[in-house]
């Protein structure tokens, strides 16, 4: 039977999911033990502690077991999250975890294993994967062939006998086909935390059987994570040093940006501890004009306060997207930072963003040839896509009866699993290499 079955990963930046597929019918998520029941969607994050009795070795744990060991004990566990953004980086080749080098494959196997052991008899063994990959990567510099070939030395670990890659939105504009009930040519937009990808598919029905042809894509390393980064560095940094003074030598200098330019970055934040930027900060307090400011910054790390800092940025985020104002609230440690933001506020922040985004659409269509008028229905998925802000992008190109939204958890690894049973798989899909 699983030589029979094709798997979908959506390896997220914020979320993993999977999903299963046979020769016909829908994909099933494949349900997956965590501390407070089953779930779907698992948290794309490691957690790396050294038991107490035992200092020499190591006890890894990811998703919700990850978090849960974080919160219960945040000053013994390394917290690592949304560390797919250094899966193209040609200037990241490990990192150091408790006295010992991870390879970015190691980070993505290890957590893999560990995801597979929490599926347990849920996750048979089939004999093809379809993996969802980005259109464009994250990262300044991104390179495609690094990332591919990082994702094959991970996935091979678990002893797949075919693994073939997927552009993320083409998986979701499969599952949203499901749906039609006519030909259509779909836009799809899959919103990310790392990336927002977009792709344009022709779905026709011939003899009871949907075919599909890919007419166009793009795509740009900005999404969820980008908006946080904004948050950060409006919201947070301030209170934390950044624009503020040090004396040096009897002269007034501004602490370096570059400090909070990593601290804003949630793949970043998990290195800072151990980086010579840590015991320059630490030396900084001395001579800063304000150092309790600095002294804040320093709790954070030291204590171990990012996850607590990521929640309360997606809180505000979760409420922005259904009211004007929200209260963003930082209270972790001695620290509290609050404030009320406004929706406009907020959208001015990600103007950047949005704008690559609003270009990276426009581009998806200059693909096809068409124009928005030659797209008959748009569908919107992940977390961002609920950005109201993001909305208005697709609202001033289509009809509002056009565009659908959803599914934003399950839409892309069940797509994916559906992709694997196709004919033409050379069509949809490509190996590493």
């Amino acid at each position: 039977m699983s030589a029979e079955l094709s798997l979908g990963i959506d390896f997220g930046t914020t979320n993993t999911v999977l999903a299963l597929a046979g020769p016909d019918g829908p994909a099933q998520l494949v349900r997956l033990a965590a501390p407070t029941g089953e779930l779907t969607a698992f948290r794309s994050a490691l957690g790396f502690q050294a038991p107490p009795e035992r200092p020499s070795e190591r006890t890894i744990s990811a998703g919700p077991w990850a978090i849960e060991a974080y919160a219960e004990d945040p000053h013994e566990v390394r917290f690592i999250q949304s560390f797919k953004t250094f899966a193209a980086s040609q200037s990241f080749s490990e990192t150091q975890v408790l006295g010992r080098r991870y390879r970015f494959e190691d980070l993505l196997s290890a957590f893999l294993l560990k995801v597979r052991d929490h599926a347990g008899g849920r996750l048979p063994a089939p004999r093809r994967i379809i993996v969802g990959r980005p259109v464009v990567f994250a990262g300044a510099s991104a390179s495609e062939a690094l990332a591919l070939e990082r994702y094959e030395a991970a996935f091979r670990r678990l002893g797949f006998e075919e693994i073939r890659y997927a552009y993320e939105p083409v998986g979701a504009a499969f599952f949203f086909a499901r749906e039609l009930q006519e030909d259509a040519t779909v836009l799809v937009g899959d919103f990310g935390g790392g990336t927002s990808d977009f792709s344009v598919i022709r779905f026709e029905r011939k003899a009871g059987l949907i075919s599909a042809q890919p007419l166009g894509r793009s795509g740009v390393g900005v999404a969820g994570d980008a908006f946080d980064y904004r948050i950060i560095d409006n919201l947070v940094s301030p209170s934390l040093g950044k624009g503020s003074s040090y004396e040096s030598f009897g002269k007034i200098l501004p602490v370096p940006s570059r400090y909070y330019a990593a601290f804003a970055r949630w793949d970043q934040l998990a290195l800072m501890r151990a980086s010579r930027d840590m015991r320059e900060i630490r030396a900084l307090e001395r001579e800063a004009v304000e150092p309790e400011k600095i002294g804040r910054l320093i709790e954070i790390l030291d204590e171990n306060l990012g996850y607590h800092l990521y929640r309360a940025i997606s809180t505000l985020k979760i409420a922005l997207s259904a009211q004007e104002t929200a209260e963003f609230r930082f209270d972790a440690g001695s620290i509290c930072i609050a404030r009320q933001v406004a929706r406009a506020e907020f959208e001015g922040w990600i103007a950047p963003e949005l704008g690559l985004i609003e270009q990276a659409v426009d581009a998806a269509l200059a693909d096809t040839g068409l124009g928005a008028e030659g797209i008959d229905r748009v569908f919107l998925t992940g977390g961002s896509s609920l950005t109201p802000a993001v909305r208005r992008i697709f609202h001033r190109r289509f009809p509002a009866e056009r565009i659908e939204a959803g599914a934003e958890l399950e839409s892309i690894a069940s797509g994916l699993a559906l992709i694997g049973r196709e004919k033409s798989l050379e069509l949809w899909t490509r190996r590493a290499s």
